[in-house]
Order: structure tokens, then C-alpha cells, then sequence
């Protein structure tokens, strides 16, 4: 009777936490959950691969001779989930009993649910500003118009990011305030339904799903007005350097002496611009101008007392004489001008936008304790353990809610940082 009263208690906790801790959810209710569900187990590690797609180049022929020509080179790269740190909320056993007997589970649960998604969804967050390989406005400038908000939509299009439905757009809830001044019916909604519901503004507004979240990340400039410098020697530009994470590294030289430089800042590099990834060729805003080539720094990095050091990017500038997965019209190279954007010593918060398969999230399987353990999975994937167990040197009893994920970039080229325009 025991064991059966155990499983209960921990089944009734498993049962009001995991109804508070789904709806709960925003951004990662907005990405992908499956690619890697089901993957991770005790003989993988910490990480696990999948292969990213490969491109191919075309030829045209007046006879079908391809005899001269240069054929396509079949470089299969590899996206990977990397295992995070537990997220963790516990209580003495008495506590979660009493709630339990007098009906008012919900009431001590709710709060540990939010506590947990909160934390989750902010780590995941800067993750997700640490990973984009686009931009849109000027770093630094509030979006306060629904055309700035459009242009996130315009770069991934322009981009050849696939228009599926599955396009995002997330900002924080001052900016809805905001954009209600162009759209008054904005902030009136009164459906009542899960934080991901209510969180949505617009479900289609130039092709995206624009929504508020609380958790999105941010970063603080470093202190120093000399905020551009140049290239140092040559960055490797080929795919096959790239393939496996996505990323670039770029000796610069010429900034401010010991400027630090945090995860998420952008760069952009001039004479250096961007290419749509489905037809390689270049893209031109509004007024017929190219897109220059932006990065986003993906590690802190603090330079040395001349201005000098290296910048590792994601969203890479690939360029290659077959064109098969170039993304720039041209290699960087030595002396070209790097900006970092935005002011200096400020805190920068950008607007997020993405596609769905931009991003994955998966949950690790959690082992079971010498203790009376419920595990259950979300709709979407998302394992979670209840454990009663003993604590022999505190002399008590505890009950804990333990959770683990995994993050992984699928294309940082289908994620962007999002600002306005003065």
C-alpha cells in the first residue's frame, strides 16, 4: 500500500506540474521538438548529429555535353543537440502532502511550473539571439512600426528562407505597446487560453507569427567608442570548414584597446553582401541598394590592449568558385571594415525572428533514483521526472522536478536579430 500511495503522490504532481508547465510555454513551443526526440540514451554522450541538407549546382547545356563542365561537390555537413544542465525545483515532502490533501496542489505547483519555464525559456532564448545568422534595422533602434517589424519577413524571404507558415516573429511586450499606436485593436484580445496563445499579437503579418515574450535575451556593449576595425589575414570561406557548425572565425585588428565584445553583438563587414541561399544571387532592399553581410559573435570575447583578436560568427560568409552553398558575393579578406553595431557601454535586447527549423529543442531521458519516480513527455516531447525519495543526511523527506534539455542550431541562416529604422 505504501508503493501504491508513493506512485500516486508522485502521479498527481506529475499531473498538475506538467498541465502548468505546457501552458506555461512560448518561444520553445515555436520551434522544432522532434528532430532529435527520442535520439539520446546512455550510450550517446552529450551530443548528438544529424546531417544538414546539401545544394547542388545546375548547368545548362545547348547539347547536354556536360563533359566540360564543373560538377557538383558532395559535402555532407552535420547539425548537432547538445545536452544542457538539469533544471531543477525541489520541496520538502510534508509540504507537497499538506497541498495535496487540502486540494490546493495547483496553487503550489503553478509557481514551481513558472519558475522552471521561465529559466528554461530565458536560457533557450539567449541561445537562440547567441545562433541567428540574419538582421534586420539597425542594431540598437527600437522597432516602432509595423514595417520594421515586416522587414524581418522581407530578410528571411529574401533570404530563401522556405515560406511554409512556419515563420516567427517575437518582440518584447513595450514594443506591442507600440505598434498599438499604428493598430489599436493590438493589446485588446480577451481570449483566455495558454501563454503561447495569449502571447500572439498577429498570427499572419508578412508571413509571420508575431508574438511578445518576456524571456528574450540581451547584451551589454562594451565600453569604447572605436567600435570598427579591420580584418586581419584571410578567413577560411568553404563550406566544408563550415559545414559542421555554421560558424567563422575573423582576426580583426584596430578596435578599441581591451574592448569587450559579448555573445550576440553583430558585425558587419563593408564591400561584403548577402545572397539569397535558394537562387545565389544578391539581395536588394527597397531602394535597390545590396544587403551588406552581417554575423552575429557567437562567444564573449575580450580583445587585446592594441585592438586585437579574433571573432568567432555564426551565419558564416561562404564563398566558393562553383557557388554550390555561397552565401556572400565575395570572400572577406584582409583590411576590409568591420562595425560591430549599435552604441557603446549600452544594453542591446533585439527583436527575434525565425523559422520554425531555425532551432531545435529535445529533452534528455532522465534516470530513475532509488526513490519513487513518475516520468511523463509534453505533446511535443518534452520529458519530466517527479522523485519522493529520503534525504538520509538531512534527516527528511523531498520531493524534486527535475528537467533536462538539449539545444541545437539547425540553420542560423533562418534566424534573424530584428530593430527598427530611424
Amino acid at each position: 500500500m505504501a508503493n501504491n500511495f508513493d506512485s500516486n503522490f508522485t502521479r498527481k504532481l506529475m499531473e498538475s506540474f506538467l498541465d502548468k508547465f505546457e501552458s506555461s510555454r512560448v518561444l520553445t513551443k515555436n520551434v522544432d521538438t522532434q528532430l532529435f526526440q527520442g535520439k539520446f540514451n546512455g550510450s550517446t554522450g552529450d551530443t548528438i548529429d544529424v546531417k544538414r541538407p546539401t545544394d547542388y549546382n545546375s548547368v545548362r547545356t545547348a547539347k547536354g555535353d556536360v563533359s566540360g563542365e564543373t560538377k557538383s561537390d558532395i559535402i555532407t555537413g552535420k547539425a548537432s543537440a547538445e545536452v544542457q544542465d538539469y533544471f531543477t525545483v525541489f520541496v520538502d515532502y510534508d509540504e507537497a502532502d499538506e497541498a495535496l490533501k487540502l486540494g490546493q496542489l495547483d496553487r503550489l505547483l503553478a509557481p514551481m511550473a513558472t519558475r522552471v519555464v521561465t529559466d528554461f525559456e530565458t536560457d533557450y532564448a539567449e541561445f537562440m539571439m547567441r545562433n541567428t545568422g540574419l538582421l534586420a534595422g539597425s542594431v540598437g533602434t527600437a522597432a516602432t512600426k509595423w514595417d520594421h517589424v515586416a522587414e524581418g519577413g522581407s530578410i528571411m524571404e529574401a533570404s530563401g528562407v522556405p515560406k511554409d507558415g512556419n515563420w516567427c516573429y517575437a518582440v518584447n511586450s513595450h514594443t506591442q505597446r507600440k505598434l498599438a499606436g499604428d493598430q489599436r485593436s493590438l493589446g485588446g484580445e480577451t481570449a483566455d487560453g495558454t501563454a503561447n496563445e495569449m502571447a500572439t499579437i498577429n498570427n499572419n503579418f508578412a508571413g509571420m507569427k508575431v508574438m511578445t515574450a518576456t524571456t528574450l535575451g540581451s547584451y551589454k556593449t562594451g565600453v569604447g567608442a572605436d567600435r570598427a576595425g579591420t580584418v586581419v589575414g584571410t578567413p577560411v570561406a568553404t563550406y566544408l570548414a563550415a559545414k559542421d557548425t555554421m560558424t567563422q572565425v575573423i582576426g580583426v585588428a584596430g578596435f578599441q584597446a581591451n574592448l569587450a565584445i559579448k555573445a550576440g553583438e553583430t558585425v558587419t563587414v563593408s564591400g561584403r553582401n548577402r545572397l539569397n541561399m535558394s537562387t545565389r544571387k544578391p539581395i536588394l532592399d527597397e531602394n535597390g541598394d545590396q544587403i551588406l553581410f552581417s554575423g552575429t559573435v557567437t562567444q564573449d570575447v575580450t580583445l587585446s590592449g592594441t585592438g586585437t583578436g579574433n571573432l568567432t560568427i555564426t551565419g558564416p560568409a561562404i564563398y566558393e568558385a562553383n557557388g554550390q552553398y555561397n552565401t556572400v558575393d565575395s570572400a572577406i579578406a584582409a583590411s576590409d571594415v568591420v562595425t560591430l553595431g549599435g552604441a557603446e557601454n549600452k544594453i542591446i535586447q533585439p527583436n527575434l525572428f525565425w523559422h520554425k527549423q531555425a532551432f531545435t529543442v529535445a529533452s534528455v531521458p532522465i534516470k530513475k533514483l532509488h526513490s519513487t519516480d513518475t516520468i511523463a513527455t509534453t505533446e511535443d516531447g518534452l520529458q519530466l521526472r517527479v522523485s519522493k525519495g529520503v534525504g538520509f543526511l538531512e534527516n527528511n523527506n523531498k520531493v524534486r522536478i527535475d528537467f533536462r534539455p538539449a539545444y541545437g542550431v539547425m540553420n542560423p541562416f533562418f534566424a534573424g536579430q530584428g530593430f527598427g529604422r530611424v
